[in-house]
């Protein structure tokens, strides 16, 4: 026997008394800090400090770049004349190394072609300047490529 299940009512979700709130939906505009007037106000103040402060940092970039310029037409001659140095002992020091090379060789002379100059109309105190692969003939193929590299690209 089934005892009886006493009927209860269901229990309703109803609104509370009074009703819900309302749903805000008007547009509600942003809080207005500065005005048109301040804010062009302040625009031209920035931009005089800004351009006072350029024009004393221009003043001090061109005097600055004025020194790098005369320090570089300075140096020039100098870099020039070491370039030149370190050309010479290189040739000196390819014509030591043909010279040790060639010791063993019957008629040979550095600087010509066994015993006839190699330029003939001449003087004998004028550098003829080597093409390029003569002048790193007795370098390491390292130096030599890298040089090439550079020589070609630019």
């Amino acid at each position: 026997m089934a005892t009886a299940v006493p009927h209860i009512p269901p229990k309703q979700d109803l609104p509370p008394p009074g009703g819900y709130k309302k749903i805000p939906f008007v547009r509600v505009p942003p809080k207005s800090y500065f005005t048109g007037f301040t804010m062009i106000g302040t625009y031209v103040a920035v931009t005089t400090v800004g351009l006072g402060i350029y024009y004393l940092t221009a003043k001090k970039v061109k005097r600055d770049e004025i020194e790098m310029r005369s320090a570089q037409n300075v140096i020039f001659p100098l870099l020039i004349a070491e370039r030149d140095r370190e050309f010479l002992r290189q040739l000196r020091r390819n014509r030591d190394e043909e010279a040790d090379l060639m010791k063993n060789v019957p008629g040979w002379e550095v600087g010509t072609w066994y015993g006839e100059p190699v330029y003939k109309t001449l003087p004998e105190d004028t550098l003829v300047t080597p093409i390029f692969k003569e002048f790193y003939g007795h370098t390491d193929w390292k130096s030599y490529a890298k040089r090439a590299h550079i020589k070609l690209w630019s």
